[in-house]
């Protein structure tokens, strides 16, 4: 059994603070990681209270395990994506949830665990993926994209303004030999778009654009969040952790939309609106004419959460926190 990983849970006591929690509740954790969140989950919810804990990184769930062990049956851990939320909750009876949490990004282990291949700070394998056994890895995108599609990624994912560049430059250098090392692919990145910006390392853009890619993370992140209507009961919270602007701003549309507040573009054809109906008594916000049908079903819950000073300076990976709070109408 794997070591204990030592693991500090971001904005921990504001999450359970936002659950809610209660002593016969069940709970998702639809992103367990390393279960710190859970732990404290289960220790808030005892004596009766269950949890449902999903993750893709085996990894990560064996270390997970071994922290929640001591909670018994209480706790169920299993491998898999959350856009299958709704259905892993349905099979291990977690329907009707009075929480659900999503903490997303890559987690400690990942980044500390060079072979991982997250991190430009040590040479390893350029691999980046969550679930380590499946689908295309960092360094399959680096050498067989091309050029175009590759500064595409690097903009839409990274918002990498030198991404044309660093491109060109990746491509330059595949050509010589298969960057197959996040030394390679760090070294090709400094010498295309220079040295460091303030705190940033020149490469940090072009890792996360590469990471978010081979994981889908934005393609999946809205079907994971659609999800959580089908397994909250009235009444229950959903709480998201987002880490760069991207995600967050998904979860933010997301959250707007199912409080019924429509924001499809005014310069897409109306017709298009998932929500549109040529008859109906709630206007579009942002399109003149139309009329949307969506029910509100979800409410948000006060402002967005930050790490304050104290948790910023004793956990610095936890400066680019945001979390968001929701209850299911």
């Amino acid at each position: 059994m794997p070591a204990l990983y030592e693991h500090i849970p971001v904005l921990y006591a504001p999450v359970l603070e936002a659950l809610q929690l209660q002593t016969d509740g069940c709970y998702v954790d639809a992103t367990v990681g390393l279960g710190g969140h859970a732990a404290g989950i289960l220790e808030q919810s005892g004596p009766n209270g269950r949890l449902l804990g999903l993750d893709l990184d085996s990894q990560a769930l064996a270390i997970a395990r071994k922290r929640l062990t001591r909670f018994g049956p209480r706790a169920t851990l299993i491998q898999a994506d959350y856009t299958t939320l709704a259905t892993q909750a349905k099979t291990y009876g977690f329907l009707k949830a009075q929480g659900v949490l999503f903490d997303l990004g890559v987690s400690s282990l990942q980044l500390d665990r060079p072979e991982r291949g997250f991190s430009f700070l040590v040479d390893a394998p350029l691999d980046m993926r969550f679930d380590p056994t499946a689908g295309a890895t960092a360094a399959d995108l680096v050498n067989d994209l091309d050029e175009a599609d590759l500064a595409d990624i690097l903009w839409r994912y990274g918002e990498e303004r030198s991404s044309r560049r660093i491109a060109r430059r990746i491509v330059r250098a595949r050509s010589r030999e298969r960057i197959t090392r996040t030394g390679q692919l760090a070294q090709v990145v400094v010498r295309a778009a220079g040295g460091h910006r303030g705190r940033i390392h020149p490469a940090t853009r072009t890792f996360q654009a590469l990471r978010i890619a081979v994981n889908r993370e934005l393609e999946r992140l809205p079907k994971g969040l659609a999800q959580t209507l089908q397994v909250l009961a009235p009444g229950g919270r959903l709480v998201v952790i987002a880490f760069h602007s991207l995600e967050d701003r998904i979860v933010k549309t997301w959250l707007r939309q199912e409080e019924g507040r429509c924001d499809w573009s005014a310069r897409a054809p109306v017709e298009a609106c998932p929500h549109f109906a040529r008859r109906g008594s709630r206007p579009c916000r942002a399109q003149s004419g139309a009329y949307c049908t969506l029910p509100a079903q979800l409410r948000t819950i006060g402002k967005l959460v930050r790490p304050g000073p104290e948790e910023r300076s004793t956990n610095p990976r936890a400066r680019s926190a945001r979390m968001r709070v929701a209850v299911r109408l």
